[in-house]
């Protein structure tokens, strides 16, 4: 590896909640550099889910991000000329920033409401570990758990 590694970012905590879950969560959803209009959306959304979950905003978020987050994942290693997909535990960083990206992927794939509206429902079916990206999280699951013979190979 060429030069310093980078430093780590210190995202904001968001205004309304002071979480900086929630704050990152805005940047991932932001398009074009227009964070107000993200913060809206996400805001809307929490509102939202607050109503239908009867549970606080913040507790239904963590809890439904909790269900989307993965614990295993592959990760392809070329070992002797062949390609396996090895089994590797994910790290915390990395399993916010993948439920968040399943999550709003999830939600721009479904059409015809406004964004906030996708998303409460979205994030309202992931408390319940229903919905789409609560699938993709076990779709991962499932193909780390079939590659488990090659979890030897792990460097």
């Amino acid at each position: 590896m060429r030069g310093k590694k980078a430093p780590k970012r210190t995202v904001s905590p968001d205004p309304k909640y002071g979480s900086t879950a929630v704050g990152r969560f805005i940047n991932y959803v932001m398009l074009d550099g227009k964070k107000a209009t993200a913060q809206k959306v996400v805001y809307d959304a929490l509102e939202k889910l607050e109503k239908k979950s009867e549970k606080p905003a913040l507790e239904a978020f963590e809890e439904a991000i909790k269900n989307i987050s993965p614990m295993l994942e592959v990760k392809s290693r070329r070992v002797g000329g062949a390609n396996y997909q090895i089994p590797m535990q994910v790290r915390a960083d990395r399993r916010q920033q993948l439920a968040f990206r399943w999550l709003i992927a999830a939600t721009r794939a479904k059409k015809g409401k406004a964004m906030s509206d996708r998303l409460a429902e979205e994030l309202l079916a992931a408390t319940n570990n229903q919905g789409d990206a609560v699938k993709k999280k076990q779709d991962v699951q499932r193909m780390a758990e079939a590659n488990r013979a090659f979890a030897h190979f792990a460097y």
